[in-house]
């Protein structure tokens, strides 16, 4: 069931132009609406890409549906969207909302680190497990993320956002490019030294189930991608097909111009040897389940 929107909170950042919205569940949301100025398909982009994130254990916010009703709109002047020279009201109905980072104490949450304070990040080892899930869903975007801790913390985490642009953003194909879907500063794989950095994130990916991928694209409202089934079955398709391919794309940014990753002698020399290992082994599971 959708989480009902029961107040607007304020404007978020960003060309989406969210929402921060209170939820009747008692949570804060960063809801973004259908008739947002990039594409009603960056709503089922974020809730897929979030599900498969969660789903192998990566740090993101919980997402859900979340239903703003007209009257709410009708009564909030700033629920409109800015399209330059014109603005528009924000349309009611079945939204996609973010569960927002740091909840009531937004105190805690930032988006930059100096470097020493960025070394020290819990789950730092974690940029390496969404780069490979960048890359799996061709993000087309920079890989975004924010910094929590709790109150008498010292250390942050990493927590990761915005997911809109995977599947090429409104186009839904796969374009493949080393330096997209990438998170901005070396910094974060500076400890990468070989495929064991990218686990357990990498592995759980190359062997999600087919069933869990199909679930989370069944859960979303036909509203947010123009109602055909049948380019979601394709998505979901090609998606599938392109699991053996993570650790070539992984590859190709490791050998870009960027150089993110300075211990990581030999790279690429174990990569075919080691999936069809792990190909075998699964399906060797799968036939005694």
């Amino acid at each position: 069931m959708a989480v009902l929107a029961v107040q607007h909170i304020r404007r978020m950042r960003g060309g989406a132009q969210g929402q921060l919205m209170l939820g009747a569940d008692g949570h804060l949301y960063v809801v973004k609406f259908q008739n947002n100025p990039q594409h009603t398909r960056v709503l089922a982009n974020e809730f897929l890409a979030s599900r498969l994130a969660l789903a192998v254990g990566l740090t993101a916010p919980e997402v859900e549906l979340v239903e703003v009703s007209s009257w709410l709109v009708e009564n909030t002047p700033e629920l409109e969207m800015d399209l330059g020279r014109t603005q528009v009201r924000c349309l009611p109905g079945l939204q996609f909302g973010s569960r927002f980072v740091g909840g009531l104490m937004p105190g805690q949450v930032v988006d930059y680190l100096p470097e020493e304070k960025l070394m020290e990040v819990r789950n730092l080892g974690e940029f390496a497990g969404v780069l490979a899930l960048d890359k799996w869903t061709s993000n087309a975007n920079g890989r975004q993320a924010v910094f929590a801790r709790k109150q008498r913390e010292r250390r942050y985490r990493a927590v990761f956002i915005d997911f809109g642009y995977c599947f090429h953003a409104g186009e839904w194909r796969f374009e493949d490019s080393p330096l997209r879907g990438v998170y901005y500063r070396n910094d974060v794989y500076r400890e990468v030294s070989g495929w064991e950095s990218f686990e357990p994130w990498l592995t759980r990916l190359e062997t999600l189930p087919a069933d869990t991928v199909w679930e989370a694209a069944n859960e979303i409202p036909p509203d947010w991608f123009g109602g055909d089934l049948g380019e979601m079955e394709t998505l979901v398709e090609r998606l599938l097909a392109r699991r053996s391919r993570i650790r070539e794309l992984i590859e190709g940014f490791g050998k870009s111009e960027r150089k993110p990753f300075p211990r990581w002698e030999g790279m690429g020399e174990k990569r075919e040897k080691d999936w069809e290992e792990r190909r075998w082994a699964t399906s060797m599971m799968e036939g005694v389940q």
